[in-house]
């Protein structure tokens, strides 16, 4: 598949690099320490740091996975943002964020270490890093995958220069070049996939005709209706579908990730103030609710309007195991390559080069926090001076660009991005939440309960992956990753709190600014929060989003 790129779409490309880089020089300028680098000084206001929060999710994940899955399933994939995103973004910013700004911790590992130890610490530390190689490189394949098209290189030529690019901008000005960047990006993303949107819903005959096309379509009426979402989980009992988008997505997986995933919790630390901290995942909240609008619709179009795309779906549909150059994962660039006109062309390339590329310096720039300071410093060279951990941190993130180019050749045998990323979800952010949640609601449990339970949550997720992979039991869709993600959870609880029952807790006066019960109101809240307009008290701000969420979920599913 080639793009019809005229010059003046590859002049819109090149002026976004130029802008790109240009970014990453500017922020150079303002990296004198390792909390420059690392954390933007913390220094930024909630606004930019909410927006990036955003943008810094809005990669292969949203885009394509979510196109994709619009284009397999329709409507159910709502669920991954009003039910699998939101609610536990408002979570993160109202309860969470207070403990780990008001810590003063550097990334979340490093909250685990002061709560259970070396343990726990390390053991998280590791899986964290291995999930953020393994997930960039979904971002690096996709981002490739556009140059390829665009240009007609080799896949893996493709894939090393998106990932020069991106190394450029990432070592010269570290996280607050990956966040002005990421604002950059998100209104370049919402730019270039509106128009796609609108254009396509023109040519589909509007939303009365994009209706009765699904309808029509393999896959049929179901994919207008985001409940029970059958098709999604693999269950055919409607209950247990409902139970495992609610429990399996919208509490173990949605929750693991928005609020212990420091890709996201990073952006949020690198603002001036606990309240500044809080609003940013809820101002994140707010156009998340809107994003499945110019993602999962441009799918569901490209589905029933694009050639290749019909084709392939009634083939696969038929024939589960069918395979063919033409994937779901592609449903976005053919509609793209069917309805834009030349200079929109350029804009929605544009749009993909930036979310992909939004996407892996997240994840690169957590990876070089976490590998500096959480492994590096903690367990190979400790007490040396703050420019040779910058130094480490520059080093780790072109380790991790080099890494994420040989992971990125993985992620490329999965016709549905989505599967992938649920499956890797699963094995490392369920048992991730359900210590986490526990530890910091439950002063009683234990440092040795902290890295047994992720132990026993993660090796059970993985046993649930291999079984299925086997034959042992069938689940269609990304019901495998549902029960993968709940047992995990499950069982990191159970053994935690059975573990603990044998071992020593630590001192209450250790527990203090990470355990609920143990912690001053003080420590938790901003001293000027009484002061702010009511516009930025994250309480309130929380609580227009949830009622809007919930209204979404009732009058469109």
């Amino acid at each position: 598949m080639r793009l019809d790129a005229e010059p003046v779409d590859y002049a819109l490309v090149a002026l976004y690099f130029v802008f790109v880089l240009g970014i990453g020089l500017l922020a150079r300028q303002r990296v004198s320490s390792s909390i420059d680098f690392f954390l933007s000084g913390r220094s930024l206001p909630a606004w930019v740091t909410g927006l990036a929060f955003i943008s810094a999710n809005l990669g292969a994940v949203e885009i394509m996975g979510m196109s994709a899955n619009g284009a397999e399933y329709g409507f159910p994939t709502f669920h991954y943002f009003w039910i699998g995103a939101v609610p536990a973004m408002l979570f993160l910013g109202v309860v969470m964020m207070p403990f780990y700004y008001g810590s003063k911790v550097r990334s979340v590992p490093e909250f685990m270490r002061r709560r259970f130890g070396t343990g726990a610490h390390l053991v998280n530390a590791l899986s964290f890093a291995t999930a953020q190689i393994l997930i960039a490189g979904v971002n690096l394949y996709l981002l490739g995958s556009i140059v390829n098209v665009l240009l007609g290189w080799p896949l893996w030529v493709s894939v090393i220069v998106a990932a020069v690019i991106v190394l450029s901008y990432i070592t010269l000005g570290g996280l607050s070049a990956a966040i002005y960047n990421e604002v950059l990006q998100f209104f370049v993303i919402v730019a270039a996939l509106l128009p796609l949107t609108l254009v396509g819903l023109h040519k589909v005959g509007g939303w009365d005709g994009l209706r009765d096309k699904v309808a029509a379509s393999p896959g049929g009426a179901e994919q207008l209706e985001s409940w029970p979402g059958n098709a999604l989980t693999g269950f055919g009992n409607d209950f247990l579908s409902v139970l495992g988008i609610v429990f399996g997505l919208g509490f173990v997986l949605s929750f693991g990730y928005w609020t212990t995933n420091f890709v996201e919790v990073q952006r949020a630390l690198a603002t001036h103030s606990i309240s500044a901290a809080r609003r940013t995942p809820i101002i994140g909240a707010y156009p998340k609710m809107f994003i499945p609008l110019i993602v999962v619709i441009p799918g569901m179009i490209s589905a029933v309007l694009v050639p290749q795309m019909i084709e392939y779906k009634q083939a696969v549909t038929a024939d589960p195991g069918y395979t063919d150059d033409v994937t779901y994962n592609q449903a976005l660039l053919y509609l793209m390559k069917d309805v834009l006109p030349n200079g929109l062309l350029g804009v929605g390339l544009a749009g993909l080069l930036a979310a992909f590329m939004a996407g892996m310096a997240a994840n690169v720039s957590a990876f070089n926090t976490v590998f500096s300071f959480d492994l590096w410093q903690q367990y190979v060279i400790k007490d040396r001076s703050d420019g040779y951990y910058l130094t480490v941190g520059r080093v780790a993130t072109v380790g991790a660009t080099v890494a994420a180019i040989f992971t990125a050749f993985i992620a490329s045998s999965f016709s549905n991005m989505m599967d992938y990323l649920q499956t890797l979800f699963s094995f490392f952010n369920a048992p991730l939440f359900a210590t986490f949640i526990l530890g910091m609601f439950w002063k009683r449990m234990t440092p040795t309960a902290g890295w047994t339970g992720l132990v026993a949550g993660t090796g059970s997720a993985i046993a649930i992956f291999l079984m299925h992979e086997a034959g042992v039991f069938e689940l269609s869709g990304q019901g495998a990753s549902f029960v993968a993600a709940g047992a995990a959870f499950v069982v990191d609880i159970l053994v935690s709190v059975a573990v603990t029952q044998v071992t020593r807790p630590k001192p209450a006066a250790d527990l203090i600014g990470l355990v609920y019960s143990e912690t001053p109101a003080s420590m938790r809240t901003d001293p000027e929060a009484d002061t702010l307009p009511w516009y930025q008290r994250p309480v309130l701000l929380a609580g227009i989003a949830l009622v809007l969420v919930i209204a979404l979920n009732i009058f469109v599913g």
